[in-house]
């Protein structure tokens, strides 16, 4: 098995003087495990998800353990002089793929992330959303090691919205490791392993919110699919009760032990799931018939 990413009190600054932006940075991210990192709008998380990417170097500290790295930074660099499948073709050689596997997940990942429709159009003519796929569909070719986002979410529509989270458990579940941030506290609530947050140049670890302190304490989870998709029958099987609210959307009660094992078969599944909500209960319903 591959050691763990390490930050060992790795800083981060602009310039010989310039300010600290992070500061005494320790964070191990081990294998197959889901990182979630938080704070305010320029508090430094992108600069930490830079360094975890090695797209910066730490000013001071050190980095081991580096995996096979993809990333998604929060802007798009300008437009390169290619079509959306060129360039990802382009970039899966980079990666290491022969040219013939790199065209052909080039294409599947524009098909999955809904955006097959113009794999053929230049780069320079996407809308911002078509961008945003093209990058994410880049992180995702040749199955990293280490996943990072930074806001990859953003600018997406709810189908590719839902793809990437699916990747995102897909990746865990093959042993690969993925750092996000987002600024929705709903994205993939209940699946990471740990959240950090920076503040004042620091990391800090968070503590899970406490589930209501009763005898068997159960989870709402609130699930989006297709309009006309069926629930997944294992989902169904492993939950208390399931009520459906309108189309492809259910409310599942399912024990809180029990509760990352549905998150993942709902965001694996095919065709996609949508997590909107996760929430603690202190008693569960009966179960439907």
């Amino acid at each position: 098995m591959r050691p763990d990413l390490c930050l060992r009190d790795a800083g981060r600054r602009y310039g010989l003087r310039g300010p600290w932006v992070l500061r005494g940075v320790d964070l191990a991210v081990a294998p197959g495990r889901l990182v979630r990192v938080e704070g305010a709008n320029g508090s430094g998380k992108s600069t930490l998800l830079r360094l975890l990417a090695g797209i910066d170097a730490p000013s001071e500290g050190r980095v081991t353990g580096r995996p096979r790295t993809a990333y998604v930074p929060e802007r798009f660099p300008p437009a390169p002089p290619f079509t959306a499948v060129g360039y990802l073709t382009h970039l899966g050689t980079v990666h290491g793929l022969a040219r013939a596997a790199a065209a052909r997940a080039a294409g599947q990942w524009l098909e999955r992330l809904g955006a097959a429709a113009y794999a053929h159009t230049p780069m320079a003519r996407l809308s911002k959303g078509g961008s945003q796929k093209v990058a994410v569909a880049q992180a995702l070719l040749a199955e990293p090691e280490l996943l990072v986002l930074d806001e990859a979410w953003t600018g997406l529509d709810t189908v590719a919205r839902a793809e990437l989270e699916r990747a995102v458990a897909e990746r865990t579940a093959a042993g690969g490791s993925v750092v996000f941030v987002d600024h929705d506290p709903r994205r993939l609530a209940g699946l990471s392993d740990a959240t950090y947050a920076v503040s004042g140049g620091r990391l800090v670890r968070q503590e899970p919110a406490p589930l209501p302190a009763v005898s068997g304490p159960h989870v709402v989870v609130e699930a989006q699919g297709p309009p006309d998709g069926r629930l997944p029958e294992d989902v169904r099987r492993a939950a208390t009760s399931v009520e459906e609210t309108g189309p492809g959307r259910y409310l599942l009660s399912v024990p809180a032990p029990r509760s990352d094992v549905l998150l993942r078969t709902l965001l694996t599944a095919r065709p996609p799931w949508h997590v909107v909500s996760v929430t603690p209960r202190a008693t569960a319903p009966k179960r439907q018939p």
